[in-house]
């Protein structure tokens, strides 16, 4: 139904086929027959084989020509880069907000700035560099620990360093021009809800303002304020208190964070293989047609491969009527 839903597929016979490809590694019937883990065989035209550098080949067949349109909200409406882990999206979003200009903070600046502190707001974007950088404020809820002293040896470091599925990252990373994720509920009448897709527009010290370029308030401009998030369940001994703004950059993400998104381009990026249930199912499931998917695989040589991992544990079927 996404596939026949892409009004610009012409060829209905390469429709069909990708779209039983893809049910095939949803139900696990390809590949090796077995419950569990299993390696299947990708199509060479769905492959990305030549680069020199792995990263800038995915980047390069996603977002094509992006030193050109890096700050048009437009172009990042439909593409998006996926990898199983939190880590290589990590990567992933660091080399492309390397790689976009960051001119348009220092004319942002000269417009909204007085001049009696425009010399102090330059100074702190050239120690930055050419982005903003917004660091959160981490502690441990108190009200919810019990041995206050145990707690109190913890560092303000120690906070910082930890990361939880679901929350912001102690530094986030922004140019104008970049798309972000919201990881939390806002504002369901404007569209502001855990997944949405936005653009950065402006940026100040205590709010970012960003346009949804996904779902449907699209084009709507709106401020996302610094809050105040905990885990829905702690991994650790204790509550763990993180003010920071509830984005995350989504030039890439990961393909649990994509559910729910139709995309024209996919560049799915498995340098680590997916280790989940339906994973990749999951990601292919993005894409409205084969022509918009390319996939890179590769070892940990950055060698060029043609096979990657399938998790499909069958048991989860046997209930299921079709």
């Amino acid at each position: 139904m996404r596939l026949h839903s892409n009004l610009e597929s012409v060829d209905q016979q390469e429709t069909a086929t990708f779209a039983k490809w893809i049910l095939d590694i949803g139900d696990g019937i390809i590949g090796d027959e077995n419950d569990g883990y299993a390696t299947i065989q990708v199509p060479a035209h769905l492959l990305i084989t030549q680069y020199d550098d792995s990263i800038s080949g995915i980047v390069k067949s996603t977002f094509p020509d992006l030193d050109q349109h890096h700050n048009n909200p437009e172009f990042f409406k439909s593409k998006a880069i996926l990898a199983s882990t939190n880590e290589t999206v990590g990567q992933m979003n660091h080399y492309l907000l390397s790689f976009i200009p960051g001119n348009y903070l220092i004319t942002y600046l000269i417009d909204t700035c007085s001049v009696k502190n425009i010399i102090i707001e330059i100074a702190i974007f050239q120690i930055i560099g050419d982005h903003m950088e917004y660091l959160s404020s981490d502690s441990v809820d108190k009200s919810e620990t019990s041995e206050d002293s145990y707690f109190q040896s913890i560092t303000t470091e120690f906070l910082n360093s930890l990361n939880r599925s679901g929350l912001p990252t102690h530094s986030i990373k922004l140019k104008i021009g970049s798309p972000i994720m919201l990881l939390r509920n806002l504002d369901q009448n404007q569209g502001l809800c855990n997944g949405t897709r936005l653009v950065v527009t402006k940026m100040a010290k205590h709010v970012i303002a960003a346009e949804i370029i996904f779902g449907k308030n699209i084009d709507l401009a709106v401020y996302i304020p610094r809050m105040s998030m905990s885990p829905s369940q702690s991994p650790w001994p204790f509550k763990l208190l993180k003010i920071q703004f509830p984005i995350m950059v989504s030039y890439a993400m990961t393909i649990n964070k994509s559910q729910g998104l139709l995309l024209s381009m996919v560049g799915l990026y498995l340098p680590k293989p997916v280790s989940t249930h339906g994973q990749l199912y999951v990601a292919l499931l993005r894409v409205n047609s084969a022509k918009g998917l390319k996939i890179l695989i590769h070892d940990d040589e950055q060698k060029s491969m043609n096979s990657t991992t399938n998790v499909v544990f069958k048991e989860v079927f046997r209930n299921i009527k079709r």
